[in-house]
């Protein structure tokens, strides 16, 4: 089997981590630079992330997530957070496609005004892209992890607003998730079984 494809067989939502588990900071930034190669709509990279790896760190955020024991013995518990899309940073988000010869000089500024007229009246669809992209990110986090050799719990159980205070996100950030991420500790769940194809797949 692909690795890729065994990793995505082999992947399961952790409930239980090895609290002796640390991740360094050289572990940390291989994680999001992978996680940052998600898709996003018109390229804008409209996400941030939110390492919390220290003790006092993972405490105030434990008691933001019903008081859920992984936040803590994780190695770290990621706050993913959609950005609302900017389109006026679009043109230098986009310069570097330009510079490598692939993308015609012309094309970040119709990118861009092409993204303002889906955007621009359009609260709720700015928010949904906002949402789409960190879910990405996520998913693409937790993949990551998995090659590593790491396992991740995503949640969503927890209170965004005062996560959004307490970690000081921006009024234009919005906090989609958590992703505990470490080494699994014994007594976690294979991955459960899926519902059948011909419940959820049409063939048009």
């Amino acid at each position: 089997m692909h690795p890729l494809l065994a990793a995505i067989a082999q992947r399961s939502s952790l409930n239980h981590f090895d609290p002796e588990t640390h991740l360094d900071d050289a572990a940390i930034h291989e994680l999001i630079g992978w996680a940052s190669r998600a898709p996003s709509a018109f390229n804008l990279q409209n996400w941030r992330f939110i390492a919390v790896r220290s003790n006092a760190g993972k405490q105030r955020l434990r008691q933001l997530a019903w008081d859920q024991p992984k936040v803590s013995e994780a190695a770290v518990t990621f706050i993913l957070c959609g950005v609302l899309p900017d389109t006026e940073q679009l043109p230098e988000r986009l310069q570097s496609s330009v510079e490598a010869g692939f993308m015609p000089a012309n094309m970040p500024r119709s990118w861009q005004l092409a993204a303002e007229q889906l955007y621009r009246d359009s609260p709720q669809a700015r928010r949904d892209e906002a949402v789409r992209s960190a879910t990405l990110a996520a998913a693409t986090l937790m993949q990551a992890g998995q090659a590593l050799g790491l396992g991740a719990c995503p949640m969503t159980g927890f209170d965004a607003p005062a996560v959004a205070t307490s970690f000081g996100l921006g009024a234009n950030e919005i906090p989609v998730m958590l992703v505990a991420m470490g080494r699994a500790a014994p007594g976690n769940w294979p991955q459960k079984p899926r519902r059948p194809l011909q419940q959820i797949l049409e063939l048009a």
